[in-house]
Protein backbone atom coordinates (compact mmCIF):
# COMPACT_ATOMS: atom_id res chain seq x y z
CA UNK A 1 0.00 0.00 0.00
CA UNK A 2 1.04 3.56 -0.80
CA UNK A 3 -0.29 6.94 -0.91
CA UNK A 4 0.27 9.57 -3.34
CA UNK A 5 -1.39 13.39 -4.13
CA UNK A 6 -5.02 13.03 -5.48
CA UNK A 7 -5.26 14.58 -8.61
CA UNK A 8 -7.54 13.75 -11.94
CA UNK A 9 -5.45 10.79 -13.25
CA UNK A 10 -4.51 8.92 -9.90
CA UNK A 11 -4.20 5.58 -10.21
CA UNK A 12 -4.51 5.71 -14.09
CA UNK A 13 -1.76 4.39 -16.10
CA UNK A 14 -1.02 5.71 -19.20
CA UNK A 15 1.28 3.95 -22.20
CA UNK A 16 2.91 6.97 -24.47
CA UNK A 17 3.95 5.89 -27.83
CA UNK A 18 5.91 9.35 -28.88
CA UNK A 19 9.06 10.37 -29.88
CA UNK A 20 9.01 13.75 -30.64
CA UNK A 21 8.04 15.84 -27.36
CA UNK A 22 7.53 12.63 -25.38
CA UNK A 23 9.15 14.42 -22.46
CA UNK A 24 6.42 17.22 -22.91
CA UNK A 25 3.37 14.82 -22.89
CA UNK A 26 4.72 12.85 -19.94
CA UNK A 27 5.34 15.56 -17.78
CA UNK A 28 1.35 16.90 -18.33
CA UNK A 29 0.39 13.40 -17.30
CA UNK A 30 2.51 13.21 -14.38
CA UNK A 31 1.25 16.52 -13.21
CA UNK A 32 -2.22 15.52 -13.37
CA UNK A 33 -1.06 11.91 -11.34
CA UNK A 34 -0.69 9.71 -13.62
CA UNK A 35 1.81 6.88 -14.13
CA UNK A 36 3.28 7.07 -17.17
CA UNK A 37 4.54 4.11 -19.50
CA UNK A 38 7.14 5.69 -22.14
CA UNK A 39 7.27 3.27 -25.19
CA UNK A 40 8.35 5.34 -28.37
CA UNK A 41 7.05 3.40 -31.56
CA UNK A 42 9.26 5.31 -33.80
CA UNK A 43 12.31 7.50 -34.12
CA UNK A 44 12.38 10.60 -35.92
CA UNK A 45 15.41 10.63 -37.73
CA UNK A 46 16.44 14.16 -39.17
CA UNK A 47 17.82 14.50 -42.50
CA UNK A 48 19.81 17.60 -42.17
CA UNK A 49 23.20 16.15 -43.12
CA UNK A 50 21.83 13.70 -45.32
CA UNK A 51 22.72 13.57 -49.13
CA UNK A 52 18.59 12.94 -50.53
CA UNK A 53 17.84 16.80 -48.57
CA UNK A 54 20.53 18.31 -49.56
CA UNK A 55 19.98 17.34 -53.42
CA UNK A 56 16.35 18.18 -53.66
CA UNK A 57 17.44 21.64 -51.67
CA UNK A 58 19.33 21.83 -54.55
CA UNK A 59 16.67 20.83 -57.42
CA UNK A 60 14.15 23.36 -55.65
CA UNK A 61 16.38 26.06 -56.20
CA UNK A 62 17.50 25.02 -59.42
CA UNK A 63 14.69 26.23 -61.31
CA UNK A 64 11.53 28.94 -60.50
CA UNK A 65 8.57 27.40 -57.82
CA UNK A 66 4.76 27.89 -58.35
CA UNK A 67 3.42 26.17 -55.53
CA UNK A 68 4.90 24.91 -52.07
CA UNK A 69 3.65 22.84 -49.50
CA UNK A 70 4.37 22.75 -45.97
CA UNK A 71 2.89 19.59 -44.27
CA UNK A 72 4.38 19.89 -40.57
CA UNK A 73 5.88 22.53 -38.18
CA UNK A 74 8.62 19.97 -37.48
CA UNK A 75 10.08 19.28 -40.71
CA UNK A 76 9.16 22.89 -42.00
CA UNK A 77 11.98 23.82 -39.44
CA UNK A 78 13.91 21.49 -40.15
CA UNK A 79 14.36 21.89 -43.51
CA UNK A 80 14.96 25.87 -42.59
CA UNK A 81 17.64 24.92 -40.20
CA UNK A 82 18.96 22.73 -42.69
CA UNK A 83 19.33 25.06 -44.96
CA UNK A 84 20.71 28.12 -42.76
CA UNK A 85 23.65 25.60 -42.13
CA UNK A 86 24.55 25.27 -45.79
CA UNK A 87 24.73 28.70 -46.31
CA UNK A 88 21.34 28.81 -48.62
CA UNK A 89 18.43 29.72 -46.36
CA UNK A 90 18.02 33.45 -48.25
CA UNK A 91 17.31 32.49 -51.52
CA UNK A 92 15.39 29.20 -50.91
CA UNK A 93 12.77 31.97 -48.42
CA UNK A 94 12.89 34.13 -51.85
CA UNK A 95 11.82 31.22 -54.08
CA UNK A 96 9.15 30.38 -51.57
CA UNK A 97 7.96 34.26 -51.39
CA UNK A 98 7.33 34.02 -55.99
CA UNK A 99 5.20 30.86 -55.15
CA UNK A 100 1.84 30.06 -53.55
CA UNK A 101 2.87 28.51 -49.85
CA UNK A 102 -0.12 26.10 -48.87
CA UNK A 103 0.24 24.55 -45.27
CA UNK A 104 -1.70 21.27 -44.23
CA UNK A 105 -2.68 22.96 -40.99
CA UNK A 106 -1.72 25.71 -38.41
CA UNK A 107 1.41 24.11 -37.04
CA UNK A 108 3.21 24.01 -40.61
CA UNK A 109 1.39 27.39 -41.03
CA UNK A 110 3.12 28.87 -37.66
CA UNK A 111 6.83 27.67 -39.12
CA UNK A 112 5.98 29.65 -42.11
CA UNK A 113 5.08 32.49 -40.96
CA UNK A 114 8.19 32.10 -38.81
CA UNK A 115 10.44 32.26 -41.72
CA UNK A 116 8.56 36.01 -42.78
CA UNK A 117 6.63 33.80 -44.90
CA UNK A 118 2.36 33.73 -45.07
CA UNK A 119 -0.06 30.79 -46.52
CA UNK A 120 -2.32 31.15 -49.38
CA UNK A 121 -4.27 28.38 -48.14
CA UNK A 122 -5.24 25.86 -45.18
CA UNK A 123 -7.62 23.30 -45.26
CA UNK A 124 -9.64 23.40 -41.57
CA UNK A 125 -9.38 19.22 -41.63
CA UNK A 126 -5.98 19.41 -41.58
CA UNK A 127 -6.26 16.75 -43.98
CA UNK A 128 -3.82 16.21 -47.26
CA UNK A 129 -6.40 15.04 -48.94
CA UNK A 130 -7.90 18.00 -48.79
CA UNK A 131 -4.68 19.80 -49.84
CA UNK A 132 -4.44 17.70 -52.36
CA UNK A 133 -8.23 18.75 -53.42
CA UNK A 134 -7.50 22.41 -53.41
CA UNK A 135 -4.63 21.43 -56.15
CA UNK A 136 -6.16 19.82 -58.25
CA UNK A 137 -8.98 22.32 -58.96
CA UNK A 138 -6.61 24.54 -59.77
CA UNK A 139 -4.39 24.10 -63.06
CA UNK A 140 -1.26 22.65 -62.40
CA UNK A 141 -0.02 21.54 -65.62
CA UNK A 142 3.14 22.35 -65.90
CA UNK A 143 3.43 23.70 -62.24
CA UNK A 144 6.42 23.40 -60.11
CA UNK A 145 5.17 21.93 -56.95
CA UNK A 146 7.79 21.70 -54.02
CA UNK A 147 5.99 18.99 -51.28
CA UNK A 148 7.80 18.84 -47.84
CA UNK A 149 7.18 15.31 -46.75
CA UNK A 150 6.70 14.23 -43.16
CA UNK A 151 8.04 10.87 -41.86
CA UNK A 152 7.61 9.06 -44.95
CA UNK A 153 6.66 9.00 -48.98
CA UNK A 154 3.70 10.40 -49.88
CA UNK A 155 2.99 8.82 -53.03
CA UNK A 156 -0.91 9.23 -53.84
CA UNK A 157 -0.54 13.05 -53.20
CA UNK A 158 2.64 12.91 -55.57
CA UNK A 159 1.36 10.92 -58.06
CA UNK A 160 -2.16 12.41 -58.57
CA UNK A 161 -0.16 16.10 -58.50
CA UNK A 162 1.74 14.21 -61.66
CA UNK A 163 -0.88 12.70 -63.21
CA UNK A 164 -2.32 16.18 -63.27
CA UNK A 165 0.72 17.46 -65.06
CA UNK A 166 2.65 18.90 -62.39
CA UNK A 167 6.40 18.99 -62.01
CA UNK A 168 6.68 17.65 -58.22
CA UNK A 169 10.09 17.74 -56.41
CA UNK A 170 9.37 16.33 -53.24
CA UNK A 171 11.40 17.41 -50.06
CA UNK A 172 12.40 14.45 -47.21
CA UNK A 173 12.98 16.34 -44.35
CA UNK A 174 13.23 13.41 -42.03
CA UNK A 175 12.53 9.77 -41.75
CA UNK A 176 10.15 7.44 -39.10
CA UNK A 177 13.07 4.77 -38.43
CA UNK A 178 12.43 1.79 -36.00
CA UNK A 179 12.18 2.54 -32.14
CA UNK A 180 15.35 2.87 -29.94
CA UNK A 181 14.22 0.14 -27.74
CA UNK A 182 11.67 -2.17 -29.49
CA UNK A 183 11.97 -4.68 -26.06
CA UNK A 184 9.70 -1.12 -24.13
CA UNK A 185 7.05 -1.02 -27.43
CA UNK A 186 6.86 -5.37 -27.00
CA UNK A 187 6.34 -4.34 -22.87
CA UNK A 188 3.57 -2.08 -23.43
CA UNK A 189 1.52 -4.18 -26.31
CA UNK A 190 1.68 -6.81 -23.49
CA UNK A 191 0.29 -4.54 -20.83
CA UNK A 192 -2.94 -3.42 -23.11
CA UNK A 193 -3.39 -7.39 -23.71
CA UNK A 194 -3.42 -7.05 -19.89
CA UNK A 195 -5.46 -4.24 -19.31
CA UNK A 196 -2.21 -2.86 -16.93
CA UNK A 197 -2.61 0.80 -18.90
CA UNK A 198 -5.68 2.15 -18.73
CA UNK A 199 -5.05 4.55 -22.30
CA UNK A 200 -2.87 5.34 -24.92
CA UNK A 201 -2.60 8.88 -26.37
CA UNK A 202 -0.88 8.90 -30.00
CA UNK A 203 -0.11 12.04 -31.60
CA UNK A 204 0.83 10.72 -35.27
CA UNK A 205 -0.77 8.49 -37.67
CA UNK A 206 2.38 6.50 -38.18
CA UNK A 207 3.03 5.90 -34.10
CA UNK A 208 -0.40 4.07 -34.07
CA UNK A 209 0.90 2.02 -37.45
CA UNK A 210 4.05 1.25 -35.57
CA UNK A 211 2.56 -0.11 -32.32
CA UNK A 212 0.17 -1.91 -34.34
CA UNK A 213 2.62 -3.60 -36.50
CA UNK A 214 4.39 -4.27 -33.06
CA UNK A 215 1.69 -6.36 -31.45
CA UNK A 216 1.62 -8.52 -35.00
CA UNK A 217 4.91 -9.16 -34.62
CA UNK A 218 4.19 -10.54 -30.89
CA UNK A 219 0.61 -12.22 -32.39
CA UNK A 220 -1.24 -10.01 -30.18
CA UNK A 221 -2.60 -7.88 -32.99
CA UNK A 222 -6.36 -8.99 -32.06
CA UNK A 223 -5.72 -8.73 -28.44
CA UNK A 224 -4.69 -5.01 -28.54
CA UNK A 225 -7.71 -4.04 -30.49
CA UNK A 226 -9.70 -5.76 -28.50
CA UNK A 227 -8.46 -4.29 -25.72
CA UNK A 228 -8.62 -0.48 -27.30
CA UNK A 229 -12.60 -1.40 -28.23
CA UNK A 230 -13.27 -1.74 -24.63
CA UNK A 231 -11.12 -1.43 -21.26
CA UNK A 232 -8.03 0.30 -22.86
CA UNK A 233 -8.93 3.96 -23.87
CA UNK A 234 -7.15 5.84 -27.12
CA UNK A 235 -6.75 9.50 -27.49
CA UNK A 236 -5.45 10.95 -30.51
CA UNK A 237 -4.39 14.46 -31.14
CA UNK A 238 -6.75 14.78 -34.13
CA UNK A 239 -8.89 13.04 -36.66
CA UNK A 240 -6.34 12.51 -38.74
CA UNK A 241 -3.94 11.22 -36.41
CA UNK A 242 -7.01 8.40 -35.60
CA UNK A 243 -7.56 7.14 -38.76
CA UNK A 244 -5.30 3.97 -38.37
CA UNK A 245 -7.86 2.89 -35.25
CA UNK A 246 -11.06 4.32 -36.83
CA UNK A 247 -10.41 2.28 -39.76
CA UNK A 248 -9.49 -0.97 -37.55
CA UNK A 249 -13.35 -0.31 -35.88
CA UNK A 250 -11.88 1.24 -32.90
CA UNK A 251 -13.31 4.24 -31.50
CA UNK A 252 -11.46 7.07 -30.22
CA UNK A 253 -11.99 10.33 -28.76
CA UNK A 254 -9.58 13.37 -29.82
CA UNK A 255 -9.48 17.13 -28.78
CA UNK A 256 -10.97 19.75 -30.51
CA UNK A 257 -7.54 21.91 -31.05
CA UNK A 258 -4.57 19.71 -32.16
CA UNK A 259 -2.59 20.58 -29.00
CA UNK A 260 -0.87 18.50 -26.14
CA UNK A 261 -2.72 20.34 -23.44
CA UNK A 262 -6.21 19.51 -25.17
CA UNK A 263 -4.97 15.97 -25.58
CA UNK A 264 -4.23 15.28 -21.68
CA UNK A 265 -7.61 17.18 -20.67
CA UNK A 266 -9.49 14.64 -23.52
CA UNK A 267 -8.00 11.85 -21.77
CA UNK A 268 -8.51 13.12 -18.52
CA UNK A 269 -12.39 13.40 -18.73
CA UNK A 270 -12.65 10.66 -21.15
CA UNK A 271 -10.91 8.55 -18.34
CA UNK A 272 -12.76 9.85 -15.56
CA UNK A 273 -15.91 9.43 -17.05
CA UNK A 274 -15.54 6.17 -17.81
CA UNK A 275 -13.81 4.65 -15.26
CA UNK A 276 -14.28 6.80 -11.93
CA UNK A 277 -16.63 4.75 -9.49
CA UNK A 278 -17.90 6.82 -6.55
CA UNK A 279 -19.38 4.64 -3.68
CA UNK A 280 -21.26 4.59 -0.25
CA UNK A 281 -19.82 2.64 2.82
CA UNK A 282 -20.29 2.15 6.23
CA UNK A 283 -17.07 3.85 6.53
CA UNK A 284 -18.54 6.93 4.52
CA UNK A 285 -17.81 7.57 0.66
CA UNK A 286 -15.36 5.54 -1.40
CA UNK A 287 -13.96 6.15 -4.90
CA UNK A 288 -12.52 4.10 -7.45
CA UNK A 289 -10.12 5.06 -10.18
CA UNK A 290 -7.88 3.30 -12.47
CA UNK A 291 -5.94 1.48 -8.96
CA UNK A 292 -6.36 3.95 -6.98
CA UNK A 293 -8.68 4.02 -3.76
CA UNK A 294 -9.29 7.23 -2.17
CA UNK A 295 -11.18 6.64 0.85
CA UNK A 296 -11.28 9.43 4.12
CA UNK A 297 -8.98 11.73 2.74
CA UNK A 298 -5.93 9.10 1.95
CA UNK A 299 -4.89 7.96 -1.42
CA UNK A 300 -4.41 3.84 -1.75
CA UNK A 301 -2.40 2.37 -4.82
CA UNK A 302 -3.36 -0.85 -5.25
CA UNK A 303 -1.20 -3.62 -7.71
CA UNK A 304 -2.92 -4.28 -11.02
CA UNK A 305 -4.53 -7.51 -10.55
CA UNK A 306 -6.30 -6.81 -7.12
CA UNK A 307 -7.24 -3.57 -8.54
CA UNK A 308 -8.88 -5.26 -11.09
CA UNK A 309 -11.01 -7.56 -8.49
CA UNK A 310 -12.03 -4.54 -6.73
CA UNK A 311 -13.04 -3.13 -9.96
CA UNK A 312 -15.33 -6.24 -10.72
CA UNK A 313 -16.90 -6.22 -7.33
CA UNK A 314 -17.57 -2.52 -7.75
CA UNK A 315 -19.08 -2.52 -11.04
CA UNK A 316 -22.08 -4.45 -9.40
CA UNK A 317 -21.59 -2.85 -5.30
CA UNK A 318 -23.42 -5.33 -3.08
CA UNK A 319 -24.27 -7.93 -5.17
CA UNK A 320 -22.54 -11.44 -4.73
CA UNK A 321 -19.70 -12.53 -7.37
CA UNK A 322 -18.90 -16.32 -7.48
CA UNK A 323 -14.84 -17.29 -8.27
CA UNK A 324 -16.30 -18.35 -11.82
CA UNK A 325 -18.15 -14.83 -12.45
CA UNK A 326 -14.55 -13.01 -11.02
CA UNK A 327 -12.32 -15.35 -13.24
CA UNK A 328 -14.49 -14.19 -16.01
CA UNK A 329 -13.81 -10.43 -15.52
CA UNK A 330 -10.61 -10.41 -14.56
CA UNK A 331 -8.33 -12.49 -16.42
CA UNK A 332 -8.22 -11.83 -19.78
CA UNK A 333 -7.42 -14.91 -22.45
CA UNK A 334 -9.19 -18.06 -23.33
CA UNK A 335 -11.25 -19.96 -20.68
CA UNK A 336 -8.88 -22.82 -21.49
CA UNK A 337 -5.95 -20.85 -20.59
CA UNK A 338 -7.76 -18.93 -17.57
CA UNK A 339 -6.34 -19.91 -13.46
CA UNK A 340 -8.67 -21.85 -11.47
CA UNK A 341 -10.59 -20.55 -8.06
CA UNK A 342 -7.39 -20.33 -6.27
CA UNK A 343 -5.97 -17.92 -7.76
CA UNK A 344 -9.17 -15.50 -7.27
CA UNK A 345 -8.56 -16.58 -3.43
CA UNK A 346 -5.01 -14.93 -3.58
CA UNK A 347 -6.03 -11.83 -5.47
CA UNK A 348 -8.78 -11.23 -2.40
CA UNK A 349 -6.22 -11.85 -0.22
CA UNK A 350 -3.97 -9.60 -1.77
CA UNK A 351 -6.91 -6.72 -2.20
CA UNK A 352 -7.78 -6.97 1.42
CA UNK A 353 -4.06 -6.24 2.39
CA UNK A 354 -3.54 -3.52 -0.16
CA UNK A 355 -6.79 -1.71 1.14
CA UNK A 356 -5.79 -1.95 4.81
CA UNK A 357 -8.45 -0.11 6.94
CA UNK A 358 -10.61 -1.00 4.41
CA UNK A 359 -10.55 -4.55 4.41
CA UNK A 360 -13.48 -5.45 5.88
CA UNK A 361 -15.63 -3.91 2.91
CA UNK A 362 -14.50 -7.10 0.82
CA UNK A 363 -16.82 -9.74 2.10
CA UNK A 364 -16.45 -13.90 1.66
CA UNK A 365 -19.67 -15.10 1.10
CA UNK A 366 -19.57 -18.89 2.30
CA UNK A 367 -19.70 -20.77 -0.83
CA UNK A 368 -21.15 -18.59 -2.60
CA UNK A 369 -18.32 -15.59 -3.67
CA UNK A 370 -17.29 -12.42 -2.23
CA UNK A 371 -19.41 -9.12 -2.03
CA UNK A 372 -18.34 -5.40 -1.79
CA UNK A 373 -19.95 -3.88 0.62
CA UNK A 374 -20.96 -0.54 -0.97
CA UNK A 375 -23.62 0.78 -3.00
CA UNK A 376 -23.71 3.80 -5.66
CA UNK A 377 -23.19 7.12 -4.16
CA UNK A 378 -26.86 8.84 -3.65
CA UNK A 379 -26.93 11.84 -5.59
CA UNK A 380 -26.71 14.94 -3.44
CA UNK A 381 -29.42 15.64 -0.80
CA UNK A 382 -30.32 11.65 -1.34
CA UNK A 383 -29.28 8.95 1.24
CA UNK A 384 -28.04 5.55 0.60
CA UNK A 385 -28.16 2.24 1.65
CA UNK A 386 -26.15 -1.05 2.01
CA UNK A 387 -26.38 -3.96 2.35
CA UNK A 388 -25.58 -5.58 5.78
Amino acid sequence: MSTATPGALVGFTVGVTADRRRDELTALLQRRGATVVAAPALRMVPLSDDRLLYEATESVLAGGLDYVVATTGVGWRGWMSAVEGWGTAGRLVAACREAVLVSRGPKAAGALRACGLREAHAPESEALDDVLAWLLARDVRGRRIAVQEHGAPLPEFTAALRAAGADVVTVPVYRWGPPEDPAALRRLVEQTVRREVHALPFTSAPAIDAFLAAAESCGRRAEVLDALRGDVLPVCIGPICARPLLTAGVPCAWPERGRLGSLVRTLARELTDRCRRELDTPDGPLVLQGTAVLAGGRTLLLPPLPAAVLRALAERPGTVLSRADLLRRVWTGPAGQRPDGHAVEAAVARLRTALGPYAHLVHTVTKRGYRLTAVPAAPSGAEGSWPR
